[in-house]
């Protein structure tokens, strides 16, 4: 399977879905534990929920294999992103802490090195090289890197999430002007609580091309799933609940174009 799919649109902004991917490789296949087998911690249906972005223009990159082969938001070197718990380039466990592969069985390290060269590698050249590209035509370029979560998840956090959770690197990926207006929009409406730079403030991706001093914008937005799915296996689209949340997507978006071209 191709590492990603990509489409290339007419605005300066570049929709990355790194983590919807399903696919795995014969090797991990072959060792994850039973819970593991249900892909419990992947951003299922962001692709979906995004679609309106196309429509509008933006570039779209979407990962096609599981975080649970090699997670593409990750640095290549593994160096940990939070002092908080989390998961690795590899990950060794589910975001409840329980094994990702039965004892034994996690793929050995040339497997990884292969799947860092032809999964995580082109990901990220065709990111850069999108990036570039509109950069060049634009004189600036935006990056919205779109992630979803269970909404209780012990582990990695207290209580329940925040629906909308915007992570700048605590500012270092986009300019004051921006998270200003994203979380000006949130703070519009009440049907959603937000925050900005909390548990989520950005991962790989998001801190590596986010260079406002060059006029290159990143924002990421982590979404608790509770919102638009069903956060239990199958883990099923909820179109009921899609529809309360698209406005406030797509006021985000169309904010973050508007700001961006001020």
């Amino acid at each position: 399977m191709k590492p990603f799919e990509f489409s290339s649109g007419t605005l300066p902004l570049l929709l990355s879905i790194p983590h919807a991917g399903t696919a795995l490789t014969p090797e991990v296949e072959a060792g994850l534990t039973d819970a593991a087998r249900l892909l419990p911690d992947t951003d299922w249906h962001i692709p979906r929920l995004y679609e309106f972005v196309q429509s509008l223009g933006a570039s779209v990159l979407v990962g096609n294999y599981s975080r649970f082969v090699v997670d593409v938001n990750r640095p290549a070197d593994n160096q940990a992103l939070y002092t908080t718990a989390t998961t690795g380039l590899f990950p060794e466990t589910l975001f409840d802490g329980s094994p990702t592969f039965r004892t034994g069985q996690a793929p050995d390290e040339a497997i990884r090195q292969r799947d860092l060269r032809q999964i995580w590698q082109p990901y990220h050249d065709q990111l850069a090289q999108e990036l570039a590209r509109l950069k060049q035509r634009f004189g600036y370029v935006l990056l919205f890197d779109a992630h979803s979560i269970a909404s209780v998840i012990p582990r990695l956090f207290d209580g329940q999430l925040p629906d909308i959770n915007l992570g700048t690197n605590d500012g270092a990926s986009c300019s004051q002007a921006i998270a200003d207006r994203l979380t000006g929009i949130c703070q519009q409406q009440s049907q959603f609580s937000w925050v900005l730079n909390g548990r989520f403030k950005g991962g790989y991706i998001t801190r590596a091309y986010g260079q406002p001093e060059h006029r290159q914008q990143a924002v990421q937005l982590e979404l608790a799933q509770v919102n638009y799915m069903d956060e239990q296996p199958p883990f099923g689209w909820r179109e009921d609940k899609q529809r309360q949340l698209q406005p406030l997507l797509q006021g985000l978006i169309e904010g973050y174009l508007e700001e961006a071209a001020r």
